[in-house]
């Protein structure tokens, strides 16, 4: 019987993480007594950080009247901090809240002190992993009971994307600034790592899916490239959007599960013990 594959597909510095956590959980459990997966990382996309003086000094300038914060993801939040290298309350006479859109996004920002401080910057999110996405981050600024008329509102993003937020906070009359912090470059065809994705045995294989426009791409190379259809693959997804991206290329069965690495963890262990 041939191994069981997990293919991570996260961007190689976010992939390197998970795959030693799924190590190390795999080898202290029950599968251990099995045999061990093999784990293999596929980086469908590459973030590339954008980092020039004018684009701080334009982000900086922004936030010095900003009402709110909105970062569309942890890599947006890696990126503006990176660019920006000061505290965030430092670029206002007043604090700026912060809307997110899911838990990995707030662990980024407690990992650079925010909404820690003596005085903590409110972080807004939504209160369930069911809608961590645009439209549950929508709901929760509902609570805040503003006139978005005399708002204005700066979002961090990467280039593309959905602009759903950004139309409806428009429409509800907010002042909106979209900064985009970084590109995404689609793993080259020629990479070696494709080589073993077309050797392997799909019907063994799980792959962790965590964005829509990465597996979006994935279906464009294994439309034109893969000797096997994905029909006999399985793919467990961090979001609703992201299963229905996974479905219409094409993956015979998905399991969604909360975001998070932990949760991701968890059912990974679960699929290897079927």
């Amino acid at each position: 019987m041939s191994t069981k594959t997990i293919v991570v597909t996260r961007p190689s510095g976010q992939a390197r993480q998970l795959v030693e956590a799924l190590t190390y959980s795999i080898e202290n459990s029950g599968v251990a007594k099995r045999s061990l997966p093999e784990i293999v990382s596929l980086p469908l996309l590459t973030i590339i950080p954008k980092a020039d003086d004018q684009l701080a000094d334009h982000i900086a300038t922004v936030l010095k009247d900003a009402d709110l914060a909105i970062f569309v993801s942890p890599n947006a939040i890696e990126c503006v901090m990176r660019l920006l290298e000061r505290d965030w309350q430092a670029f206002s006479k007043k604090i700026i809240p912060i809307g997110v859109m899911g838990g990995s996004s707030k662990l980024a920002l407690q990992n650079h002190g925010i909404g820690q401080e003596v005085n903590p910057t409110p972080i807004l999110i939504p209160d369930s992993n069911e809608h961590w996405d645009s439209e549950g981050l929508w709901q929760e600024l509902q609570s805040l009971a503003w006139d978005w008329q005399s708002k204005k509102v700066v979002i961090f993003k990467g280039e593309g994307g959905r602009d759903w937020l950004a139309d409806t906070l428009k429409n509800a009359g907010a002042k909106i600034e979209a900064i985009s912090t970084y590109t995404r470059m689609p793993l080259d065809l020629k990479n070696p790592a494709w080589h073993t994705i077309r050797e392997m045995d799909l019907s063994k294989s799980l792959w962790l899916l965590t964005s829509s426009e990465a597996v979006r791409y994935l279906g464009e190379v294994a439309k034109a490239q893969f000797p096997q259809t994905l029909e006999s693959a399985h793919a467990l997804c961090s979001h609703h959007n992201i299963a229905k991206a996974a479905k219409a290329i094409g993956f015979g069965e998905v399991f969604i599960t909360e975001s998070g690495d932990e949760a991701l963890m968890k059912a990974t262990l679960a699929w290897l013990m079927i």
